[in-house]
């Protein structure tokens, strides 16, 4: 297993959850990372992204300033730390390694693919 995704649950709204995507040794080390989500009956989209070293990190529109990306490269660990969050949320998500060390947004950037940890927000 190359990415492997946990820390998905269910959570009331305005509740908060951390995930996690541990990665296989160093193998992507040098990557940028993401997090995408995909609800059912939508497509896939982009929730964040963080470059190689973690300097530079973009978000979508709909989670900034509630969600927040973070990597310890030491660990081999990417987070994604999500606040308030709200029924709209509710999807699986999904880890990514993209092509390249810097921040990508689209998904034909991402090489590498978690198997997804499905986060639930009830009203």
């Amino acid at each position: 297993v190359q990415l492997q995704a946990s820390g998905g649950g269910l959570v009331q709204a305005g509740g908060s959850l951390r995930l996690s995507c541990g990665t296989s040794g160093r193998m992507f080390i040098n990557n940028a990372m993401g997090w995408f989500r995909q609800a059912p009956g939508k497509e896939r989209e982009f929730v964040a992204g963080i470059s190689w070293s973690g300097s530079s990190k973009g978000y979508a529109d709909s989670v900034k300033g509630r969600f927040t990306i973070s990597r310890d490269n030491a660990k081999n660990t990417v987070y994604l730390q999500m606040n308030s969050l709200q029924p709209e949320d509710t999807a699986k998500y999904y880890c990514a390694a993209a092509r390249g060390s810097l921040v990508r947004t689209t998904t034909p950037d991402y090489t590498h693919w978690g198997k997804g940890t499905q986060v639930t927000v009830s009203s």
